[in-house]
């Protein structure tokens, strides 16, 4: 089986972008337009400085979004994110019970939506949000975990006396 790595979409990161830079720009604007109401104490600057800070919103979801992934390879799906501190979940597919996929009005619209894994075991539930295609994903994880449960394909080889 090929490898299948999963990321978070940057389609709303993107937008989120596209809207502070709007936002910056129309600060300029407006601070250019109306030289004469504003205190002669603020440098020309501060206004778009200011509007500037908000680039700061979609920067860091930016950066959590690129040390987030999830990666499906052999009969294993590896959930992994931090950047500083790594955290890594490894479900079996063999144990995978159910797959759900949530998408609110905004995620349809994109294209993207919050993929959810049930599992047997104490931590049952891993829910990965914002990917492209969920359903797409969800339908070639379901079918994976078919195939091995199926060929009864193990994490480990057994060992064979002889």
């Amino acid at each position: 089986m090929e490898e299948l790595v999963i990321r978070p979409s940057t389609k709303f990161i993107r937008l989120g972008y596209a809207a502070v830079i709007l936002l910056i720009i129309g600060a300029a604007t407006a601070q250019n337009q109306f030289k004469d109401k504003f205190p002669e104490s603020w440098p020309p600057w501060v206004l778009a400085a200011v509007f500037a800070l908000l680039l700061l919103w979609p920067a860091s979801r930016h950066w959590r979004q690129r040390f987030t992934k999830m990666t499906m390879i052999g009969d294993k799906l590896r959930y992994e994110t931090g950047m500083l501190s790594k955290s890594t979940r490894t479900i079996q597919l063999s144990k995978v019970q159910d797959v759900t996929v949530r998408q609110t009005l905004g995620q349809r619209m994109g294209g993207i939506g919050d993929l959810s894994i049930e599992t047997a075991g104490e931590s049952s539930r891993l829910t990965f949000p914002n990917i492209d295609r969920p359903q797409v994903i969800a339908d070639r994880i379901i079918d994976e975990s078919h195939k091995i449960g199926v060929r009864g394909i193990l994490d480990e080889p057994k060992e064979t006396k002889g």
